[in-house]
């Protein structure tokens, strides 16, 4: 049996007990003092935490300003190890690329390369090549679905002024198979067709005569010139037509049915630019006019003062600056359906149809 601790013996366990908890008590409200400090360091007043619109607004335009900053800091850097690297006959270090959709697609077998002969010589034997060669000028025949709409005709009006040599007739009744065969007959090379849908532009179908092909547009996010802010006029030049990105078999094609439309020897004096420019199967149309401007420079000496004549007048240098004017419309298109020969929907052949089974991937492109 242990020894029955005394009163004297009981009082001071009991004090050190209380000292020991004591102690534990005050670490703990440090640590939680630490704490609370760094979770308000860690803490950052978001936008979407105000309620009060105006100074929800300031804080957002100073986060903004903040990346801004942050990011023009990284960029000088980049620029300054460069710099320092090449001055010493160094490799500069690889910039970082971003990892995109479009440069992580997946595999294509059809994309084109540039020492394909059997691709070139399909070229000369298709049947744009004619008017790629310029044996024939290209003549246009636009016309519209049987149920037409307001903004139908402003479209197509606008179509006139961008593609040249191109007249439009008014759809009435007729079939479109017959008016294939009195295109055809008055030597017209193409055929557009508007088609609309409750009072919008809602596809193209593109019809090259005599002997086809036949492709099938999904037209969207269409903005006529009118609704185009600062927008110019064009001239009466033939165009410069620019295509991008069409890299695939079937892109190519597409590419080479694009460019029949358009006269082979465009007028540089006109400075009229058509782009067509393909991004994850869908093209984007523009219309721009590119302009010289000269703009006043003011002359700074070496030490980076305002330079200064001999009678004090302060010395300003001529630039010559180019900038794009947008004429407008603007579309965007996405294929549907590529058919051999001219329309015909019950016994003609597809050699490329979109289906909803395709789209496995959204990294899976076929221009």
């Amino acid at each position: 049996m242990g020894r029955k601790l005394k009163k004297s013996d009981n009082e001071a366990m009991a004090e050190y007990e209380n000292d020991i908890d004591l102690d534990n008590i005050d670490k703990k409200r440090e640590k939680r003092k630490k704490k609370d400090e760094e979770g308000e360091e860690k803490r950052v007043i978001l936008p979407s935490m105000i309620k009060n619109k105006e100074k929800r607004s300031v804080v957002h335009a100073k986060l903004q300003h903040m990346k801004k900053v942050e990011k023009r800091k990284k960029l000088k850097a980049r620029d300054a190890t460069e710099k320092r690297a090449l001055e010493l006959g160094e490799e500069p270090p690889l910039r970082q690329v971003p990892h995109t959709i479009e440069n992580t697609r997946e595999f294509d077998e059809t994309i084109c390369k540039p020492d394909d002969d059997e691709l070139f010589a399909g070229n000369d034997a298709d049947e744009f090549g004619s008017i790629l060669r310029r044996e024939q000028i290209p003549k246009i025949l636009i016309t519209t679905c049987r149920f037409n709409s307001t903004r139908g005709p402003l479209f197509i009006s606008e179509l006139l002024s961008v593609i040249p040599n191109a007249t439009y007739k008014k759809r009435g009744t007729y079939n479109l198979k017959d008016i294939v065969k009195y295109a055809s007959n008055m030597d017209f090379t193409a055929i557009i067709d508007v088609h609309t849908n409750r009072r919008e532009p809602d596809a193209l179908l593109v019809i090259c005569l005599p002997c086809g092909p036949t492709a099938h547009f999904k037209l969207s996010n269409l903005v006529l010139r009118k609704d185009i802010k600062n927008h110019g006029n064009p001239t009466s030049h033939e165009p410069e037509l620019v295509l991008t990105n069409f890299t695939t078999r079937l892109g190519h094609r597409i590419g080479r049915l694009i460019q029949s439309l358009f006269p082979q020897e465009p007028n540089f004096r006109g400075r009229r630019v058509v782009t067509f420019h393909n991004q994850r199967d869908f093209i984007f149309f523009r219309h721009h006019r590119y302009i010289f401007e000269t703009k006043e420079s003011k002359q700074n000496d070496s030490k980076g003062q305002k330079g200064k004549d001999a009678k004090g007048e302060k010395i300003s240098q001529e630039k010559v600056v180019a900038r794009l004017q947008e004429c407008g419309p603007r579309f965007t298109l996405k294929l549907v359906s590529l058919q051999n020969g001219t329309f015909d929907t019950k016994s003609g052949e597809y050699e490329w149809v979109h289906k909803p089974e395709m789209d496995t991937s959204r990294r899976r492109f076929f221009l």
